[in-house]
């Protein structure tokens, strides 16, 4: 192996995803991005997020380019989104904005419900398919109380969800026509998938 920091001084990464121009793409679990070149350039904090619970195993998490990013500039996130009632994992978009200092209109598009006060196993992977559908993964909390929901259909813990650009169900979906079930879904039972792949 022939190793070269390409960047350093970062705030917690948490993913790196190439842009189509071969430019890194890196969030950083505080709530901010960082684009850096394979040569060692790096962009100053991007903001332009809602604030996520950075706690633990939460933050700003996957970032995915849309397959239409050269002309759309938008951006696909997963992060851990918190509130009075708890944590859950949420997908969000924005656009990168033109002197690429700022996200854009960003809006959250899917909420992995419900709600759950912990910090831990949110999952959090992004896979767009050949359609331009988005592959989501979802972590099972890390509870007693919640771990055995993964194994349920009427929720968004531990799944791996298929959702439109607007998070809406893939109609597709393999449990659409089942009783109880959460459209989104694609497979249940897992425990925290940090991984994605087509």
């Amino acid at each position: 192996y022939s190793v070269m920091v390409i960047a350093d001084g970062l705030s917690s990464p948490w993913a790196v995803t190439p842009l189509p121009d071969g430019r890194l793409v890196i969030t950083e679990k505080v709530g901010t991005l960082r684009i850096a070149t394979t040569t060692g350039k790096l962009s100053n904090p991007i903001p332009g997020f809602p604030k996520v619970d950075d706690r633990n195993q939460g933050g700003l998490l996957d970032v995915a380019p849309a397959p239409d990013f050269e002309t759309s500039r938008m951006l696909y996130f997963t992060f851990a989104e918190r509130t009075s009632q708890g944590s859950l994992t949420a997908v969000g978009k924005g656009v990168l904005s033109t002197d690429e200092r700022q996200i854009e209109n960003f809006q959250v598009i899917y909420r992995a419900m419900p709600y759950y006060d912990n910090s831990k196993h949110f999952g959090s992977r992004i896979v767009f398919d050949n359609t331009g559908n988005i592959f989501v993964s979802t972590g099972e909390r890390s509870d007693l109380a919640t771990r055995p929901k993964a194994q349920l259909l009427d929720n968004g813990y531990g799944k791996v969800i298929h959702i439109t650009p607007n998070g809406q169900p893939v109609p597709a979906n393999p449990f659409v026509n089942t009783a109880n079930a959460l459209p989104e879904i694609y497979s249940y039972g897992h425990r925290n998938p940090q991984g994605l792949a087509i």
